[in-house]
């Protein structure tokens, strides 16, 4: 199994530090307003890692955090009148809400930043003692960045180009332009906490390297987040966590790339911000976390609609063959006559294909199409009349029900009651599209009778008619069934 190594910038053979336990951090939202695509793709990627590791019979520690005290939080919180306590909470449980609807699991530790207050003025002083830090006569602790050797292996930085860009605002007091600070005296109506340097609260950076060496033994298997957070706030913790532990801080950094909208970064500036919810109005979760692992995971991503009415397109394909598979294994009556072996094998080469692409780098990309390799070849035997109704084929339908929880189990994909997926697929896709359902259901039923009356021009004229409406349907020994195409 290999995972690319932002550190070393090379896919390497992943090997936990203890034989069958890892230990995985990954920095969450700062609390101050709802979850857009971005966190979503972060969320899934990461999500699905912890999910795959397990499935290979690692014990996973998994900690994600909230930064639950900000400058964002602060100003968010004075705009509405409210405390940043009460802000914090808010969105930490929309959060919650939002990620459970996508599928991703909660994670074994969440801390806050503001149960760990005490861990973080530790650490400063730890780094004040051993020459890393130092305060200035305004009450701020900051690092000194020149006194890190390291400084820049990951972001594979130079400090004389970072410090020929950087300022110092006239009030700061730092020694070096490129000094962050790790506590922040207090201001007027913000939060704050006694601390051996006056009252403040903790910079940004501190709070992982506080809670990770408190929450999990050190070094780190996996540090995971976005790729805008490698420069400062990943290259900052290192500099904190080795030069307080005087030890390697993480083993494999892994990042996921970013997320674009209509080939644009997303921003509130160009007004194409989207938020998790807003998604949620038109697709269904689990659309949105099979569109975010159709790309791998450190490759950009170009969110569109028509994007999402392909995912959206490929999960029903899914479900209906899902759901065609359960109706088959109701059947009692089947016959012995011998099924060609080329179901049976192409299913295990789907099986090895989806592991393959799993093991190099979590692709989940390669593991998708691996997913339809199966579904194709169980929608061939379903569409054969007579092959379907052997006793061979059950055997067939029974082992891709179980490939398919299994490879769904890793993506979290896959794992709803086909028929009800199918029934809230289609009710999102006529709310979308604004289709009058009474409609359709005239025209299906003035259909059935027309071909009952074997009046076939005016049934095909109707079927026409629910086409153009964007209408597809379907005659089954159960009658007609009507979807959107």
């Amino acid at each position: 199994m290999r995972f690319y190594n932002s550190l070393t910038r090379t896919k390497e053979e992943f090997k936990p530090i203890h034989e069958n336990r890892v230990n995985m951090y990954v920095c969450g939202i700062t609390a101050y307003d709802y979850c857009h695509i971005g966190h979503a793709r972060s969320a899934v990627v990461f999500d699905v890692i912890v999910r795959y590791l397990r499935a290979r019979g690692y014990e996973v520690v998994f900690a994600r955090n909230f930064t639950d005290v900000d400058d964002k939080i602060i100003n968010r919180a004075n705009e509405v009148g409210a405390s940043s306590h009460d802000i914090a909470e808010k969105f930490m449980a929309a959060f919650h809400e939002d990620m459970d609807a996508l599928g991703v699991l909660r994670a074994d530790l969440e801390p806050k930043a503001t149960d760990h207050i005490g861990d973080m003025i530790e650490l400063t002083q730890n780094l004040m003692d051993k020459g890393f830090a130092y305060t200035t006569l305004s009450g701020d602790v900051y690092y000194r960045v020149r006194a890190f050797a390291d400084y820049g292996k990951l972001s594979n930085r130079n400090l004389d180009d970072l410090r020929a860009g950087a300022r110092i605002a006239p009030d700061e007091g730092k020694e070096d332009p490129l000094d962050f600070a790790l506590w922040k005296a207090a201001k007027p109506g913000e939060p704050s906490w006694d601390s051996p340097w006056g009252k403040g609260r903790p910079g940004w950076h501190t709070e992982c390297s506080a809670m990770s060496e408190n929450l999990l033994e050190l070094p780190l298997d996996i540090h995971g987040g976005g790729q805008d957070l490698i420069f400062p706030h990943h290259e900052n913790e290192i500099a904190q966590s080795e030069a307080a532990t005087g030890k390697d801080f993480v083993h494999f950094w892994v990042h996921n790339g970013f997320v674009q909208i209509d080939s644009e970064k997303m921003s509130k500036s160009l007004g194409n911000f989207k938020t998790i919810r807003d998604i949620y109005e038109s697709y269904l979760p689990e659309t949105l976390r099979y569109f975010l692992l159709t790309k791998h995971y450190r490759s950009p991503i170009d969110f569109t609609f028509d994007s999402m009415d392909e995912a959206e397109k490929n999960l029903r394909r899914v479900y209906t063959v899902l759901a065609d598979v359960e109706e088959e294994l109701t059947r009692e009556k089947r016959k012995k006559s011998p099924l060609p072996e080329d179901f049976s094998r192409e299913l295990e080469e789907a099986v090895t294909g989806f592991a393959e692409s799993m093991e190099d780098d979590c692709n989940t990309a390669g593991a998708i199409g691996h997913v339809f390799g199966a579904v194709k070849v169980v929608g061939r035997l379903l569409d054969d009349a007579k092959l379907r109704k052997t006793e061979d084929a059950k055997a067939v339908f029974e082992r891709f029900s179980q490939i398919m929880q299994e490879m769904g189990g890793v993506l979290g994909l896959f794992g709803q009651n086909p028929r009800t997926f199918l029934e809230d697929l289609k009710a999102k896709r006529l709310t979308r599209r604004n289709v009058d359902v009474a409609e359709v259901e005239k025209l299906v039923a003035q259909r059935t009778e027309a071909k009952k009356s074997k009046d076939f021009e005016t049934a095909d004229s109707i079927r026409d008619s629910l086409t153009q409406m964007g209408v597809e349907v379907r005659d089954t020994p159960q009658g007609p069934v009507w979807d959107m195409l």
